[in-house]
């Protein structure tokens, strides 16, 4: 298995910071250090403040990326800073089982690559790093859930957090970091739990957020910044960002039924969508800058962005005017 050594400064009290790659009309701060995934939650802040959000979609050049194994349904879930990115095809329903791929550049047919646990009877590849770890989940004969981690296609780990319970149970890994610890949740009584897994260790960590429950741990950076949703005290869903340090970020994007935030680079820029009477939409969000709506043009009322690099690169899915879904990828404009 891959392995990492992992080193801290005891001394510093606040991480340095460094400026990602990223998009060049929002500079965001940025994270360059190793991580200590805890239990969080001790204190909490509100994007509420930040500025009205906009409508961004027009700064994105938009690609439509779906493996022609089954074009009726594609999501692209995570991507490197090399422009990899991790998805699947198939909705799940019978006759369209998850199946799971890398796609590299070019992008096209060609340059797809199956990732699937050996002998499961269906895979999602839900999040990379830079170093060629993924993760994701894998679904058994019994319909049971099971989280995965992987590097360069092979070694293939099963993950299942011991707290979990159900039938069928479910437990899936979302997002991975350069220092390969993963997040993710798992299903005990109905309840989502967040937790992080530390690849090299086989450690977990739970994820907690104050105040909220049924709480989904969906991506991490490099320095342990955790970006997920969970259902708040008036039992809406919404996004948070939170830090090592126990600081939590609540992302409610104005006028929404409810947010998910579903990725964060190394700027902390997170990605997500939000639901509004007109449907869902993706966003971003940038702290000191606030939310911003990316809407594919052939989905706009029905889209999501699941992750983004330090280039500010996002990809997602789209529900298109056939009742496709399909996979997207949003790459920033220039000036």
């Amino acid at each position: 298995m891959h392995a990492r050594t992992i080193q801290t400064d005891p001394s510093r009290t606040e991480p340095s910071r460094q400026a990602p790659r990223s998009r060049p009309r929002w500079a965001g701060v940025a994270v360059a250090a190793a991580i200590s995934a805890l239990a969080f939650g001790a204190t909490t802040g509100s994007a509420a403040a930040a500025p009205a959000p906009i409508e961004g979609s027009a700064n994105f050049t938009f690609t439509t990326l779906d493996n022609e194994h089954d074009p009726t349904f594609n999501q692209l879930l995570g991507i490197n800073d090399s422009g990899v990115i991790a998805g699947y095809f198939g909705s799940g329903e019978e006759g369209h089982p998850n199946k799971g791929y890398l796609l590299s550049q070019p992008y096209g047919q060609a340059n797809y690559q199956n990732e699937n646990f050996p002998h499961s009877e269906q895979t999602q590849v839900t999040g990379l790093n830079n170093s060629g770890v993924t993760v994701g989940f894998w679904v058994d004969a019994k319909g049971d859930q099971i989280g995965f981690d992987a590097v360069n296609g092979h070694g293939f780990q099963s993950v299942e957090h011991p707290g979990t319970r159900g039938k069928p149970k479910v437990n899936q890994l979302l997002g991975v970091n350069d220092n390969d610890v993963a997040v993710g949740f798992y299903t005990s009584k109905e309840v989502n739990y967040g937790y992080s897994y530390d690849i090299t260790t086989r450690k977990f960590h739970q994820v907690s957020v104050a105040e909220d429950t049924n709480v989904t741990a969906a991506a991490i950076n490099d320095e342990g910044d955790i970006a997920g949703f969970a259902t708040n005290k008036d039992g809406v869903t919404e996004g948070f960002l939170v830090r090592p340090n126990g600081t939590v970020i609540h992302l409610d994007f104005p006028g929404a039924s409810a947010t998910t935030a579903l990725g964060v680079n190394n700027g902390d820029e997170v990605v997500g969508n939000y639901t509004d009477s007109s449907g869902m939409h993706g966003f971003a969000w940038v702290p000191g800058f606030g939310f911003e709506t990316v809407n594919d043009p052939n989905g706009v009322n029905a889209t999501t962005i699941n992750g983004l690099n330090d280039r500010g690169e996002l990809v997602g899915f789209y529900e298109d005017s056939s009742k496709n879904t399909d996979g997207l990828l949003a790459v920033p404009q220039e000036g």
